[in-house]
């Protein structure tokens, strides 16, 4: 197992293909690091789907809105289409690179506009740097993440079975 050096930096998600480890960057993205760990503690990204996984890209998640097995608004058809009800987050550019492992905040057109979804890079994406809000890297655990079902939409997707930062375990 990888070493938690920051416990209250640290998230441990545990997917339906088994655990992974997230090292937070709050000195890369203080309001998403936040937000995150937000979300987690609320136990908000607790069976939501991964519903947009594309092999050799990325496989991404967090729509707490319509991607949460389980909620009176799961909707596997609206997935992808939601966040939370928090307020979207200003932009977090920064010079952290999109490499295999990467976490970073999705979005629509509007920079400003990051809420709850999240991607984890399978591959080296450079295009994706400076446009999107990196907030994380995957410490360990990334043949997991490897195993996530691919497609757009994802038929019988795999989900996050729990999202938590370290500190609270």
């Amino acid at each position: 197992m990888a070493e938690i050096k920051d416990p209250e930096n640290t998230i441990i998600l545990e997917t339906t293909k088994g655990k992974v480890v997230i090292q937070l960057l709050p000195q890369v993205a203080p309001e998403h690091v936040a937000r995150i760990k937000e979300l987690a503690r609320e136990k908000a990204y607790d069976g939501v789907v991964f519903h947009r996984v594309i092999q050799d890209f990325m496989a991404q998640t967090g729509d707490v809105q319509y991607g949460k097995k389980g909620s009176e608004t799961f909707n596997p058809g609206r997935a992808g289409m939601g966040g939370s009800s928090k307020p979207d987050l200003k932009a977090e550019f920064s010079a952290t690179t999109h490499t295999r492992g990467t976490c970073s905040m999705a979005r629509s057109q509007n920079p400003n506009s990051a809420n709850s979804q999240f991607f984890i890079c399978f591959t080296d994406a450079p295009w994706l740097n400076k446009q999107y809000s990196v907030w994380g890297q995957v410490i360990e655990g990334m043949e997991n993440v490897d195993k996530i079902k691919r497609g757009e939409p994802v038929s019988d997707p795999d989900s996050i079975v729990s999202m938590r930062v370290a500190a609270d375990v």
